[in-house]
């Protein structure tokens, strides 16, 4: 419940009163619940309605990546992220990369993109990391990309919302900054939301400052495939 309550928070941060009651979440469509593309508050939304949050699930970014295709487009689509997933491991060894439903689940961690305590710059060696994913996004013009903040559990609920969402904006315009199209990201601050280490720990706690990245197709590649499958 602690989890669902900071992902609440930031829904409310992020985008207002985006949704004001139950019927208007059963409205949602399934753009908004599953793919979440180029939008914070729809990749929250999934997040609630995915309800796999502290279920060992993969928090919301598998929410984002919830949305599903399916048949002979959503093969095309999963052959072509199968292929970007492959691309980036080469070049980034050091993160981590997962293929969730038609997307693409990539963990920036403390050997990645490493944030010290209370800051959101980012240092030499994450710039130099980011680097080596540009190229590969820019392979993949057709895809957009959410990206979570995540702070470790040191200090308020309300700062670490904050932080993780600096976090998130400063990969976000990094990345921009070195010739990808900033509109074709999202960002949110999840806070403490998710941990992927324990916050007793030193060593835990780096690991938790991190950033996540969902990889989804956007509406282009959505009908390419299409086509190239003859639907």
């Amino acid at each position: 419940m602690k989890n669902i309550s900071i992902i609440i928070m930031a829904l409310m941060l992020s985008v207002g009163s985006l949704f004001t009651s139950c019927e208007s979440l059963k409205n949602t469509n399934k753009t908004q619940r599953g793919a979440g593309i180029g939008a914070a508050g729809g990749a929250i939304i999934g997040a609630i309605l995915g309800n796999n949050l502290g279920k060992g699930g993969n928090g919301a970014v598998g929410a984002v990546l919830g949305g599903v295709v399916g048949g002979v487009a959503g093969g095309v689509i999963g052959n072509k992220m199968d292929k970007q997933a492959r691309q980036i491991d080469e070049v980034l060894p050091g993160a981590e990369v997962e293929r969730v439903g038609e997307g693409i689940k990539l963990v920036l961690n403390e050997n990645a993109v490493r944030f010290e305590t209370n800051k959101s710059t980012l240092t030499a060696t994450a710039k130099a990391n980011l680097n080596k994913l540009v190229p590969v996004f820019k392979e993949y013009p057709d895809t957009n990309i959410t990206i979570f903040g995540y702070t470790d559990s040191t200090g308020s609920a309300d700062y670490n919302l904050k932080l993780s969402g600096e976090r998130a904006a400063s990969v976000k315009n990094y990345l921009a900054s070195s010739g990808l199209v900033a509109s074709r990201f999202g960002i949110t601050g999840l806070g403490i939301a998710d941990p992927i280490a324990s916050n007793d720990t030193p060593e835990g706690r780096s690991k938790n400052r991190r950033v996540e990245f969902a990889i989804t197709a956007n509406d282009k590649m959505l009908e390419d495939a299409k086509k190239e499958s003859g639907n």
